[in-house]
């Protein structure tokens, strides 16, 4: 099986009674009866109908299968309370339990080794190859072993431009969703040497191929199903493997989510959803907006509700603070013992930059328009403006003066018409 199952438009959006005919129509078709099933899903960082595909999983599977249960693709963003997934699931707790008591929802502990379980291992001539020479050494791979009770993997989540695998989806729903530590910090530094500018909305990427193969070692049936989406609606839903859904909904988020500019930005107020809670999921109001910001320029990360550079990774964050790739590339036996997938997002906020002769140089100016105080905004290496002295209204309408506003930032991809994208100077 390769594609199983499409439905989708690029003018409008699927109604609730199409995707509903997709997910059942499929599921029809795949041999569950008396299998253990488990589902991974997106946590609240995606625009997603998560709480819509929970419940027709269950109405099609639950008197079907011998037990249904959904794991939380989580990365290493922080565990989700009940009251979160009850939201995540959009209903309320008492709707739960009377309507689906025997369905389990867990949280991925990506930093727990006792929920992990070793599954195989890339060479270091195979990462040579995969990453095109930029890297060679040997990759443990790990993922949640709650994957190996089941019989069955259902993977279901949004495709978007992506700053470290080019389009999020597919296989990406376990490598990082609920894969251990090694891999993942690999294949984000991988990126973040390739830089997100050019990697960002990029189909197929070196990240993608490790990604694919760390997947190809989870040996069990996998049905997934990749969405679409917007904050309007699901646009599309492509049903297969895990490689074929991505591939066909990463042909239609390039055709629908990435937004052309004729000319670069001197000043960009991104203006971040409350579903970014701090900069460590903010930071993608850089990322998707960096391709147009202008040599020089400003982008200010607007985001009041914020309090905290990331609850996972602050105090690691603290130390190293944002800096540019090559502060950490040309460096990195000082840097060694950090995470390196904190390094990654490091430089992805901070942006495409140099760094010679001890001499750290930005391209552009990033700024924090939160609830972080400035004196951490200084140690952290990044701008500082009060949100109260910002009034979005007054940056709208401005493109002729250099001027970007965009609400909702963080899931689609701004570019250039012409297609050129900031690239690290080859002196440097």
């Amino acid at each position: 099986m390769a594609l199983l199952a499409e439905k989708a438009y690029r003018d409008r959006f699927l109604t609730r009674d199409e995707l509903a005919a997709v997910v059942s129509e499929t599921l029809a078709q795949t041999p569950l009866a008396g299998k253990k099933v488990l589902a991974i899903i997106p946590d609240t960082t995606r625009t997603c109908p998560v709480g819509e595909m929970f419940r027709l999983f269950c109405d099609n599977l639950c008197e079907r299968v011998r037990r249904l249960d959904f794991l939380i693709a989580l990365g290493t963003h922080p565990p989700l309370s009940e009251a979160q997934i009850d939201k995540l699931l959009q209903m309320s707790a008492s709707d739960r339990r009377q309507k689906y008591p025997g369905v389990g929802v867990f949280n991925h502990e990506w930093n727990n080794p006792r929920q992990l379980r070793t599954i195989g291992v890339i060479s270091a001539d195979e990462i040579e190859c995969i990453s095109e020479c930029l890297m060679r050494e040997e990759v443990m791979v790990q993922c949640n072993k709650m994957l190996f009770e089941y019989d069955h993997l259902l993977v279901m989540g949004p495709t978007f431009p992506h700053e470290v695998v080019g389009f999020s989806g597919g296989n990406k729903y376990f490598f990082p969703g609920v894969s251990g530590p090694e891999v993942l910090n690999f294949f984000h530094w991988l990126g973040a040497v390739i830089t997100n500018p050019v990697i960002n909305g990029t189909k197929m990427t070196p990240v993608r191929r490790v990604v694919d193969r760390a997947a190809a070692m989870i040996t069990l049936p996998k049905l997934c199903f990749s969405l679409v989406t917007a904050h309007e609606g699901v646009r599309g839903i492509f049903v297969g493997t895990p490689e074929a859904a991505y591939d066909r909904a990463a042909d239609l988020s390039a055709a629908t989510q990435i937004v052309y500019k004729k000319r670069p930005f001197s000043r960009i107020l991104s203006m971040a959803p409350r579903m970014y809670d701090d900069i460590w999921t903010a930071g993608k109001c850089m990322y998707k907006l960096e391709p147009v910001l202008a040599d020089g320029g400003e982008l200010i990360i607007y985001a009041p509700h914020i309090t905290e550079v990331s609850y996972t990774h602050g105090r690691i964050l603290d130390e190293i603070g944002y800096h540019v790739r090559d502060y950490f590339l040309k460096r990195m036996q000082q840097f060694a013992h950090y995470p390196r997938g904190v390094l990654a997002h490091s430089t992805h906020v901070k942006g495409i930059g140099t760094f010679v002769d001890g001499k750290e140089k930005p391209r552009a100016q990033v700024v924090l328009a939160t609830r972080i105080p400035k004196k951490r905004c200084d140690r952290i290496n990044l701008g500082y403006r009060d949100p109260a002295t910002i009034c979005p209204e007054e940056w709208q309408g401005r493109e002729d003066e250099g001027i970007l506003c965009v609400p909702n930032a963080g899931e689609y991809l701004f570019r250039l018409a012409d297609g050129t994208v900031p690239r690290i100077p080859p002196e440097a």
